[in-house]
């Protein structure tokens, strides 16, 4: 089975936004944004998600991709 891997990091260096400036925007703490931003979580809620996407103007698809298993 594959994963879902998130590159909120690629995202947030286009947009030339910081950690703080994130969290900030989106309402969440820096902790909780870390773990998202370095792929430590299991789920994401949705109004999370709207909010970063809000605040990097683009969509869940520009940070959320789909990897395959090596093994398969």
């Amino acid at each position: 089975m594959g994963r879902i891997i998130l590159e909120l990091d690629v995202m947030m260096a286009r947009r030339h936004m910081s950690l703080n400036e994130l969290a900030d925007a989106v309402g969440i703490t820096n902790v909780n944004l870390s773990k998202i931003k370095n792929n430590k979580v299991n789920a994401i809620r949705f109004s999370t998600l709207t909010g970063i996407c809000q605040a990097l103007n683009c969509e869940p698809g520009d940070i959320l991709k789909y990897e395959e298993d090596k093994d398969e």
